[in-house]
């Protein structure tokens, strides 16, 4: 299986988040990348498609703050990673602010997402693996699969605003080139821990984009907002949604029954390309999520997606437990390889 990843996804290295009421070391560290990069064995480098296809999806605006706001952060006189702390709850709407503080508050939804020194070099190479992974499945139709070792992780971002570590919506931007270079049928699976938030509000009410996610209760778990059942497309794309939230605890014996929902209902709705937002903090031993699965779990979901015999990009979300992170992404490899 081709694999794609580009060392300069290490550079975004913030210090710290607002967690659970209090700082806390930064989660999303550089060495998930790496542990994950040691598993993987030999990885290509990706293209450069520049920034047309990250401006399909997101803002304008938006993708000129992400590339400014570091910098902007220092020349105000702060020292150290970009942090927002007020947001607009209500009545959001295109505003000429100018103090750095304004404008990473209006980008945002959490003050789990800080911007550093390196940040838009990682998440712009982030995207790249992505559009890169997809462009080799497009052109080369004997390719069954391909990984994009995306880090950060892109699912919770949306057109204009940042959160849940995610900078760029690296599936949401891939899907955008399948459907404009290759006028394919793209259904999203997104089977993170938590909901892929921004990629279901980027496609919400668009009828030629099916996604599908499988995650944490969010009347329990982040991003609690989004992903309740109820919630399944609008206007043209009624219907074009599924969320299949889990409680906290759920095991591999319910999970494969709601991985066999989502997998019915792609091929119902006739998919001929799959994005695969792949988080390994379903693992039972992940620091911030409550499901149970086991690393040969993984391997049982990778031969289950597999055995829907379509092209399918696997973009790289969440996972948290470093030391363990190589062998769990490994044994889903592993399950998608045996089955293809």
């Amino acid at each position: 299986m081709l694999k794609i990843f580009d060392e300069r996804q290490l550079l975004h290295a913030p210090l710290r988040e607002l967690h659970n009421g209090d700082w806390a070391p930064f989660s999303e560290t550089p060495q998930r990348a790496r542990d994950i990069v040691a598993s993987l064995g030999a990885t290509q480098t990706p293209r450069d498609f520049g920034e047309d296809p990250i401006r399909a999806v997101h803002d304008g605006d938006y993708v000129d703050f992400l590339k400014a706001a570091h910098a902007d952060w220092r020349a105000s006189g702060r020292t150290g990673d970009a942090i927002g702390y007020t947001f607009p709850v209500v009545g959001r709407r295109p505003l000429d602010l100018t103090r750095i503080d304004a404008r990473i508050g209006a980008y945002s939804f959490d003050a789990a997402t800080p911007i550093a020194e390196g940040t838009w070099e990682t998440v712009y190479w982030s995207a790249q693996c992505a559009l890169t992974a997809c462009d080799q499945l497009l052109t080369e139709p004997d390719r069954k699969t391909v990984f994009a070792l995306c880090r950060p992780p892109g699912h919770h971002a949306g057109r204009d605003y940042m959160g849940g570590y995610c900078y760029l919506n690296n599936v949401a931007i891939a899907a955008q080139h399948a459907r404009g270079q290759h006028s394919r049928r793209v259904a999203i699976l997104d089977v993170d821990y938590h909901h892929g938030n921004g990629t279901q509000d980027i496609f919400y009410r668009d009828k030629d984009v099916f996604f599908a996610s499988i995650h944490a209760d969010p009347k329990t778990d982040y991003p609690f907002y989004w992903g309740h059942e109820d919630e399944t497309g609008e206007g043209p794309g009624e219907g074009t949604t599924l969320n299949l939230p889990l409680p906290q605890g759920t095991a591999w014996s319910s999970y494969k029954t709601a991985l066999a929902r989502a997998l019915s209902a792609i091929t119902e709705w006739g998919a001929d390309f799959l994005i695969l937002s792949f988080g390994a903090d379903t693992y039972a031993e992940d620091p911030i999520s409550h499901f149970q699965l086991q690393t040969a779990d993984f391997q049982r979901m990778g031969a289950d997606i597999a055995a829907l015999k379509l092209p399918t990009l696997i973009v790289m979300e969440g996972g948290y437990a470093v030391g363990d992170l190589g062998k769990n992404v490994d044994s889903f490899l592993l399950g998608i390889e045996r089955e293809a």
